[in-house]
């Protein structure tokens, strides 16, 4: 998902756009979580993007989205840009204490 979003209309209050905003990025993690998972993968991660402009866009989190979002409605812009971008991602044993104590030397 690459996309523009206007918050502004002549009909339509600002508030009401920046709710839509948040359920059309909802529903489209929502959509991408469910597809299949190919073999070897475990979960679907994404890279994320969000800016005023596409140039001006900087890399996120995808958990930070609504806080951007929430950050663009306190600031009264009249756009700016996410994406969404669904990639594999595979899960890592966290070290245990054992293994991390094994690997220190006490010289």
């Amino acid at each position: 998902m690459k996309k523009k979003f206007n918050l502004t209309h002549p009909k339509i209050k600002y508030a009401r756009l920046i709710e839509s905003v948040k359920s059309d990025v909802n529903k489209y993690l929502k959509r991408e979580r469910r597809k299949e998972l190919p073999e070897g993968v475990d979960f679907w991660d994404f890279d994320c993007r969000f800016g005023p402009t596409a140039e001006e866009s900087k890399v996120i989190h995808v958990a930070e989205i609504g806080r951007f979002i929430d950050a663009a409605e306190q600031d009264q812009l009249n756009s700016f840009y996410v994406e969404i971008m669904a990639k594999e991602g595979r899960r890592t044993k966290k070290p245990t204490e054992t293994q991390e104590s094994e690997g220190v030397d006490d010289a």
